[in-house]
């Protein structure tokens, strides 16, 4: 990776997908049904590429694998959005990062897919999100192609703006360190790039991430 500059990238990831409550990836199992349909979206709060910044940018995956993530047996195909206000050299920086090329945490990650892992196309988008500051709410829409939506927790013990989190999950999808809260999805659409699927009230969770490159420690397995 001798080409590679230094990057770091810092902000809010979360996604919404075809498992139960609670999803089993976070905790290092294999998926509901052995695989898993998502909508996995990043915002980078600060972060840089070498002399390029990347604050403020947006970068949403769809798609579907098949197999045991953490154990490293695992294919799929996915879909990209990569934020319509990214200029070129951003555009690019986002698409080397997340696609595993610019090595860090992304990039260990995506070595897992040892049955492959192909990029469909990739797309420039509007994409509109939120997430609440204490993330009670988060959700992702990209007009007739995306929509993704989901709240917290909670039920008939929870306490008025508490929600379930967890520590030192073993299998964190930011990385080791981080807290997840739980959420349950509303709404989780796709129509983009081949795929087609819907599912409600499923898994959603909502990490921080802090990654930086372009070296990494490799993951325990």
């Amino acid at each position: 990776m001798a080409d590679i500059p230094t990057w770091h990238i810092a902000g809010e990831w979360f996604d919404n997908c075809s498992c139960a409550v609670a999803c089993p990836c976070t905790f290092a199992q294999a998926p509901d049904n052995g695989f898993c349909e998502c909508v996995l979206f990043w915002h980078i709060g600060k972060g840089h590429y070498g002399d390029t910044c990347l604050d403020d940018s947006c970068f949403v995956r769809v798609g579907r694998w098949d197999g045991d993530l953490w154990a490293g047996m695992v294919e799929g195909e996915f879909g990209i959005f990569i934020d319509e206000r990214a200029d070129d050299a951003q555009a690019d920086a986002l698409a080397t990062i997340f696609g595993g090329r610019a090595g860090g945490f992304p990039g260990e990650v995506n070595a897992l897919f040892s049955g492959g892992r192909k990029v469909i196309g990739t797309e420039r988008a509007k994409i509109v999100y939120e997430i609440t500051p204490n993330q009670s709410r988060w959700g992702v829409d990209i007009a007739g192609k995306v929509k993704a939506w989901a709240e917290a927790i909670t039920g008939p013990t929870s306490n008025p703006g508490e929600y379930p989190r967890l520590t030192g999950a073993p299998g964190s999808e930011t990385g080791p360190g981080q807290l997840v809260t739980w959420g349950k999805s509303q709404v989780c659409k796709v129509d983009a790039f081949g795929f087609e699927f819907s599912w409600e009230v499923n898994s959603a969770k909502h990490i921080p991430f802090d990654w930086r490159g372009p070296e990494a420690a490799p993951l325990r397995r």
